[in-house]
């Protein structure tokens, strides 16, 4: 069995967003074995464990990972994660993989890859809403498929806004108010927000809006009136209606399942796409297990590992 303890190093981002779109492809075509992830809660956030089965890439493991939104206030990052991964013909465990970093990565690579095929047009003005290590893993990943011709950025703490901007140099970033950052073309929502941050008069036709930091119930970003006047994608169904931006809405009969335009894996393979340059689509991302082995099979391949016995 090898352990990875840096696996994220000198991971190119273009192909992380190669291998996660791969596999939501594959997840379009109904070629995985996924079962909705399970959370423990825990008295300070949650773990969750996300088992999975990608056969064109002949992985199989489960991820376990934590949520803890007080973590960086005690230098510790909210989201923490390790992979198991397994010998597909015995079950043994075959590799250990720090998915921490991994995690930012694929997940950017998903906001990445449902801008690719649902924003707009190819030349954005980005609004980025929160700005902690996802926030920057979206812009980073995002920029690798479409044109940003400008970023503005939005947290409470303006200070830390103006910072976050400055570090997405040379990107062209700007601190600017929560209204003004919704003034955009595509929009990421990174908040653990449990009240909706996102006014529906704030979102002009046209606009994409990546919703990722809705990914346990109770959470919401947006104003539930902004789905009723989009088409909204879920990367899975069933852990959308459970943990995603969708989750409040539906728990309390304001939105129906039914609504759901789509997945991600179905826009992928060309089954679903934007329909007009006016309409508003939403991305509603809670995390899946066929990225976490994507991302630890491309992992696998280029970061060096070290042999721990098993047996």
């Amino acid at each position: 069995m090898r352990y990875f303890p840096d696996p994220d190093k000198n991971l190119d981002l273009g192909a992380v967003n190669r291998v996660v779109e791969a596999a939501f492809a594959d997840h379009g075509k109904g070629l995985v074995q996924m079962p909705p992830k399970i959370y423990v809660t825990l008295p300070a956030g949650d773990f969750r464990t996300m088992p999975g089965f990608l056969p064109t890439l002949g992985i199989a493991g489960v991820k376990i990972v934590n949520v803890h939104p007080d973590n960086p206030k005690m230098g510790l990052p909210t989201v923490m994660a390790l992979t198991i991964i397994l010998d597909i013909a015995t079950g043994k465990p075959a590799a250990i993989l720090n998915a921490t970093r991994l995690t930012d990565l694929r997940t950017g690579a998903a906001g990445a890859i449902a801008a690719k095929y649902l924003a707009p047009k190819k030349e954005c003005v980005l609004g980025v809403i929160g700005t902690g290590r996802q926030a920057e893993a979206q812009v980073r990943a995002t920029a690798q498929e479409i044109s940003l011709t400008g970023i503005r950025v939005w947290n409470r703490n303006s200070v830390h806004a103006s910072a976050f901007a400055a570090r997405l140099s040379p990107l062209s970033a700007e601190s600017v108010s929560l209204e003004q950052a919704c003034d955009c073309d595509v929009l990421v929502t990174t908040t653990p927000s449990r009240v909706p941050l996102i006014k529906s008069e704030w979102i002009h036709p046209g606009t994409h809006i990546n919703a990722i930091g809705a990914d346990a119930p109770g959470k919401e970003e947006l104003d539930p009136e902004i789905l009723h006047r989009a088409r909204v994608f879920v990367d899975d169904p069933a852990q959308a209606f459970h943990s995603g931006e969708i989750n409040v809405p539906i728990s309390t009969g304001n939105y129906q399942p039914w609504m759901i335009a789509g997945t991600l894996g179905e826009v992928v393979i060309g089954k679903k796409k934007r329909e007009n340059p006016d309409e508003i689509t939403i991305f509603d991302s809670t995390g899946l297990a066929i990225q976490d082995l994507a991302i630890a099979s491309l992992a696998m391949r280029q970061a060096p590992g070290m042999e721990l016995p098993f047996l």
